[in-house]
């Protein structure tokens, strides 16, 4: 199988010959400032070429900021600064970039992946993490129940720039999957009720993803914390899939799936005990060997692999992925 049909495979719950090996979220800055300290050459910087350094599967993200026109993620410069209608519409002729110059570089990894020799995966940003951004985490609470005519403005602008984009990306390079940054639940559950949910977010998920399924692309939400709660209502949207599962939360990966069986992981590799040896190593990827074995999960580090983590550490897990990915 090539990278694509494999990826395709295990999120359709269909036989693979064996596991992906990606890294989603890859390396804090400070992580590779060791790793270059211990042996990463020093002209590796694109995390690319550093993942197939590593040996990783070839997976190459696209990520549609809504405040600048690139392909990465980048740190937003309009953080908190809107507190009412009028400074949304001051900064919104700043916003929601042209990505027209960014869209085209994509067109050599359409050739990539028609190859089945790169998957392409696009990221957008969500209906609670772009008003989030814009007002901040408290003033965007009290904007629910004093601003609602605010919070709808944003998220409606916000879907007619997701949904351009689409337009744009299809006749590029269609994504095998994309990615919905949210970052919506926290140790505890969501952030926001069902109720609120259901007023300010499935309006827009709701066309977002009729469009993205008519492109046939597979659809996870990127969302932190503890996601018991959330799944069904990103479900009820059309939401197929989620990352990363985090176990410092208290996510339990198989008790989603027996609550949910149609539903897509990624994660759910302790990156706390990826510096601790091989014995804690390889106890965690036992610990995953039941849920991998229900076919739609693809196991990574449930973020990125943290600072106390030795390039030596990290030879070692890439080591025991390759085995326990081997099926």
């Amino acid at each position: 199988m090539n990278h694509v049909e494999r990826f395709r495979a295990l999120m359709n719950f269909q036989p693979v010959d064996r596991l992906p090996r990606w890294e989603w979220a890859m390396w804090w800055d400070l992580t590779l400032d060791r790793w270059y300290g211990e042996g990463l050459p020093r002209e590796l910087t694109d995390v690319f070429e550093i993942s197939q350094y590593f040996g990783l599967d070839p997976y190459q993200q696209f990520w549609f900021s809504t405040t600048q026109s690139t392909i990465e993620a980048v740190q937003h410069h309009v953080e908190g600064v809107v507190a009412n209608m009028d400074d949304y519409r001051r900064i919104r002729p700043s916003l929601y970039p042209d990505h027209s110059r960014a869209i085209a570089a994509m067109q050599p990894w359409a050739v990539r992946q028609a190859e089945g020799n790169a998957v392409v995966w696009t990221t957008l940003e969500g209906f609670f993490w772009f008003p989030r951004t814009l007002l901040g985490f408290e003033r965007l609470m009290l904007a629910y129940y004093d601003q609602p005519e605010l919070i709808h403005q944003i998220n409606q602008d916000l879907l007619e720039f997701n949904l351009r984009l689409l337009d744009q990306i299809g006749r590029a390079c269609v994504p095998t999957f994309t990615t919905i940054a949210e970052d919506m639940s926290y140790n505890l559950g969501p952030m926001i009720s069902r109720r609120l949910c259901d007023e300010f977010l499935t309006p827009y998920y709701l066309p977002l993803l009729a469009r993205v399924k008519e492109m046939k692309i597979i659809t996870v939400v990127d969302t932190d914390g503890d996601v018991k709660k959330l799944v069904p209502w990103l479900q009820s949207v059309g939401v197929e899939g989620v990352l990363p599962l985090e176990r410092q939360a208290g996510v339990d990966g198989m008790a989603l799936r027996e609550k949910h069986p149609t539903l897509r992981m990624v994660g759910h590799y302790n990156k706390r005990v990826m510096h601790l040896g091989e014995a804690a190593m390889r106890e965690e990827f036992e610990r995953l060997l039941p849920l991998t074995r229900t076919g739609g999960f693809l196991p990574s580090v449930d973020h990125q692999t943290p600072p106390e983590v030795s390039l030596e550490d990290y030879r070692l897990f890439l080591r025991l992925l390759k085995e326990y990915t081997a099926l």
